[in-house]
Order: C-alpha cells, then structure tokens, then sequence
C-alpha cells in the first residue's frame, strides 16, 4: 500500500490539536461577523448575536481545555465531546434562524417585526428625519449560493461539530490519555 494523501495528514494534525484548531476557528468567525457588521454595514439581527455567542463559548472551551490538556491529556477527550456539543448546538440554532428567514416557523416576535421596542432617543431622531433601521431576522441581508449567512453558519457549525467527534476518536484511538 502506498503512503496516504497528503491533506490527511494535514486534516490529522488540526485533530490532533483540536482545541487550539476550535478556539481559532470561533475567533476567526467572530472576526469574520464583525468584519460583516463594521464594513459592510450588515447590523446582526437578535438571532445573530446568539449566534456569535456559540462561538464565544466554544473560543473558551477551546482556551481553556486546550490549556487543561497540556496538563492532564485526558482533558482533550472531554473538550472535543464538549466542543462538538457547542457546535451542534450552534448549528441548530443557526437552522432555526435559516428556517425563520425561509418563513418555514415563526421566529420570535422580538425580531420579526411583530414586537419593537422603541425608546424616547429612537423616537427624538425620526422626529428629526433619522431613519430607523433594526434588523429583523427574517430577512436575510443577502444569499450566497443559495445560503444565507444564518444556513452557511449553520453549514459551518455543522463541520466542526463533527470535526470534534473525530478529533474524539482520533485521540481515543492513539490513546493518548
């Protein structure tokens, strides 16, 4: 048999270092989001900042067992469970919010138009001509290739939820805890 395709030992080495790979995978989506929000003037919905919390939890879950591990090695069995649990849940919560802007449930009624909270500052500038622009979470800014930002985040969530599970097997198998 011959040697084994390059790029698997690529993918093998972000496994093996999976909680380091996570925590800048978060970080480099959050810079991402905010990148999205501060140039391209794309202010994120409720919805969205919900979502960008999953990937804050997963930043420290990746810190703070990446840390653990170089002390206690069985740590980073436990952080890759932990971190694909994370990411799971980030990817439902991102194809719930997909599912709202596709109209196929409702999404809560603090961004979808149906409830605004307006405060006295909000209602002294559209006296004064100001345009009020919220966010609302059925409405995606833009698609990509059929996606919203909420379905490729749900995509990505995706991926490194099951990125996780490997790294998980790939770390119980070489038994190294």
């Amino acid at each position: 048999m011959g040697r084994p395709p390059a790029h698997i030992g690529k993918v093998s080495a972000l496994l093996k270092h999976w909680p380091w790979t996570a925590l800048a995978a978060s970080l480099a989506i959050l810079a991402i989001a905010h990148g999205f929000e501060t140039f391209g003037r794309l202010a994120p919905c409720e919805l969205c900042l919900k979502e960008r919390q999953v990937y804050w939890a997963a930043a420290v879950v990746g810190l703070v067992g990446g840390l653990a591990a170089l002390r206690m090695p069985r740590a980073r069995l436990w952080t890759c469970i932990l971190l694909g649990l994370v990411f799971l849940g980030g990817a439902v919560l991102a194809g719930y919010h997909a599912g709202v802007e596709w109209k196929w449930w409702p999404g809560p009624e603090s961004c979808t138009g149906s409830h605004v909270r307006i405060t006295v500052a909000d209602m002294q500038r559209l006296l004064n001509g100001a345009a009020m622009n919220i966010p609302r979470c059925d409405k995606p800014p833009f698609v990509f290739l059929g996606l919203s930002m909420a379905g490729w985040n749900a995509v990505i969530s995706l991926i490194l939820s099951l990125l996780s599970v490997a790294a998980f097997r790939l770390t119980y198998r070489r038994a190294e805890v």
